[in-house]
């Protein structure tokens, strides 16, 4: 319907509202959370339709684009440099909101991230074999591709050096993530309250029907199991809540009331980190490895 929506939206304009732009992304995080891994019409219909967010946007108010905007930045639902690229159609439509964003990268850059261990050391090893292997492997790409001449000409040279871009923009990106990286085993989470490290249970006031959610580190996440991230908008949502208190959340075709019936640590994470070891920064360690 959504789908549908966004491509017919010249016959509906009274309904390209930012409201709308608020269900996609209540309907893509489902999508990740029933069929994680899974492409989307929707999702690419976001991505790829580069006029549909401004005019979502055309008549909204700046107060809702700031909301969505802090929505967008929080959201696990897009990597980095498509979150920049949704991120830049809004400002188009509110250039004043420009330097929000701006500050909140600076900020996102300086903000410790709390990550399980072994979610730590999966990071850890993208990283190695990102600079051990990938990227001294484009590196002799290149030289191989220059070695052919006409370099104006040498679609080798164009597309290897466009691999490079890419690979050294993720070097760049995964060394600003382990630098800011805390990893922890959850130990001592706090239930007295929804916090990260606990399993939450939450029963819905409409059907009686319970489902529960684990609240894990920044790159934890497993759909299929209710693991969620504590970055993603529902585990926002419970975060700080009580027992017994009554919060919404987004369903397929409205908002619903949900108590909070139990509140339980996670198991903690055993694995073993040479960052937990070394008392020195993640990304530190995994150059040294």
């Amino acid at each position: 319907m959504l789908v549908w929506l966004c491509s017919e939206r010249e016959r509906w304009s009274d309904l390209i509202k930012p409201e709308l732009l608020g269900a996609i992304l209540a309907a893509l995080e489902r999508e990740q959370r029933n069929a994680p891994g899974r492409g989307s019409k929707l999702h690419r219909a976001l991505v790829e339709d580069r006029q549909l967010l401004g005019e979502i946007f055309a008549n909204g108010d700046i107060g809702v684009a700031r909301d969505t905007i802090r929505r967008l930045q929080l959201s696990p639902l897009f990597d980095e440099l498509t979150k920049r690229s949704l991120l830049g159609r809004i400002v188009k439509v509110y250039p004043g909101l420009e330097g929000m964003i701006t500050a909140a990268q600076a900020q996102e850059k300086a903000a410790p991230l709390i990550v399980s261990w072994s979610s730590l050391e999966r990071r850890k090893g993208e990283y190695e074999a990102l600079v051990k292997t990938k990227i001294p492997e484009n590196t002799k790409e290149i030289a191989i591709a220059r070695s052919y001449g006409d370099l104006s000409e040498n679609f080798e040279f164009k597309a290897a050096k466009q691999m490079q871009s890419v690979l050294m923009r993720r070097k760049a990106e995964l060394e600003q993530m382990l630098h800011n990286a805390r990893g922890t085993s959850f130990e001592k989470a706090d239930t007295s309250l929804v916090s990260i490290g606990t399993v939450v249970t939450l029963r819905s006031l409409d059907s009686s029907k319970e489902e529960t959610y684990t609240i894990l580190g920044a790159w934890d996440g497993d759909p299929d199991r209710h693991i969620i991230s504590y970055q993603t908008a529902i585990a926002q949502t419970l975060l700080g809540h009580k027992l017994g208190e009554v919060i919404s959340l987004n369903t397929d075709h409205d908002t619903a009331q949900f108590a909070i019936v139990s509140i339980n640590p996670v198991p903690p994470d055993k694995t073993e980190s040479t960052a937990a070891v070394r008392e020195t920064p993640a990304i530190e360690v995994a150059i040294s490895e």
